[in-house]
């Protein structure tokens, strides 16, 4: 897209103030200036010094709280920073409005570097795992293990549930959604949300479900809320049609860490097909599948991605895990983990 294709979005200096961003209980919220770009970078302190560092990578519509369940049950395990990509949670768009899967990466990559936290055991969920993959492919040095959850890579057949979302990435699509919901309250749209995204929206807590309402409440106000929406989609849709070097399944295959899988058997988003497509394409890989999980497994099942979690560590050496006897992942093939 052209530079004179790009809407008129405040720069971030003069963006109106919100409602802050939700913090939970244990953890802190800070801004990391990056040249471009300017990250929320959430984080817990870490229980105990040598931790080795992680970070999370959400998808599509999300932030950083997406992945607030699971840093809190990998305390004392890994020293946990979860990222607010550019345009999504509390991080402002990007300067030159791009929100490919490659600029995606690029933030991650430029904060990695200007951290120095590298190499570190890198999470991604959705359009999270998509950056996370291309990560791991183009700079091997700053990713120790690679955690996927329902990442969007590309399929041949994408399940008609998904094509809502997709369709995100037409041009005028988001435009014209945003003009037949205008009338919905923030709380249909984390309905709507929830049923898309979880396998049984009912585990939904009611208190998670109003910290839910209050920050959909916080994104409408934004100016560039769809815009961040429509291009990020968009940027996926691209990346799907990507092929040689630059392709995501050629990326996967170059990944070296080693990598877990985690697959919902109700994802509407991603097909649970994929999943041994996946186990195929990276080449050190465990696969978790969880039948009854959704798109965000590790919201849904946040105990049994951290055990999953727990014993990659333990498979690779890395501080914090248990032993070796302890690990019920099985290296080259998958554990079913119902309710």
């Amino acid at each position: 897209m052209s530079s004179t294709e790009l809407p008129s979005v405040p720069p971030s200096s003069v963006l109106p103030k919100t409602v802050s961003v939700r913090v939970a209980e244990g953890e802190r919220l800070r801004s990391g200036g990056l040249p471009g770009v300017t990250l929320k970078i959430r984080s817990r302190p870490p229980a105990r010094e040598g931790l080795e560092p992680a970070l999370y990578v959400h998808g599509l519509g999300g932030s950083s709280q997406n992945w607030s369940a699971l840093m809190a049950l990998l305390d004392g395990v890994v020293d946990s920073e979860a990222v607010d990509l550019p345009g999504f949670g509390d991080s402002p768009p990007p300067d030159d409005g791009d929100y490919s899967v490659t600029a995606h990466a690029r933030a991650v990559i430029r904060y990695l570097d200007a951290s120095a936290r590298g190499p570190v055991h890198l999470l991604g969920n959705s359009l999270g795992g998509a950056v996370s993959t291309r990560v791991a492919a183009v700079r091997p040095d700053l990713v120790r293990t690679l955690t996927l959850v329902s990442p969007a890579l590309p399929e041949l057949r994408i399940q008609r549930t998904a094509v809502p979302t997709g369709l995100l990435g037409v041009p005028g699509v988001a435009a014209l959604f945003s003009r037949l919901t205008r009338e919905w309250t923030a709380e249909q749209r984390v309905h709507g949300v929830t049923a898309l995204c979880y396998g049984d929206p009912g585990r939904v807590a009611p208190e998670s479900f109003q910290h839910a309402v209050e920050e959909m409440e916080r994104r409408l106000r934004l100016p560039y809320f769809w815009d961040a929406m429509t291009r990020s989609a968009r940027g996926l849709l691209n990346a799907y049609t990507l092929g040689g070097q630059q392709g995501l399944w050629r990326q996967a295959e170059r990944v070296l860490a080693p990598t877990l899988l985690v697959y919902g058997g109700r994802d509407q988003l991603v097909g649970f097909r994929m999943a041994q497509r996946s186990a195929r394409a990276f080449r050190d890989s465990r696969l978790l599948t969880l039948p009854d999980a959704g798109h965000v497994a590790m919201m849904e099942y946040p105990e049994t991605v951290a055990t999953a979690f727990r014993e990659l560590l333990a498979d690779t050496g890395a501080s914090g895990a248990p032993s070796r006897a302890e690990s019920a992942v099985d290296r080259a093939g998958s554990v079913d983990a119902g309710s």
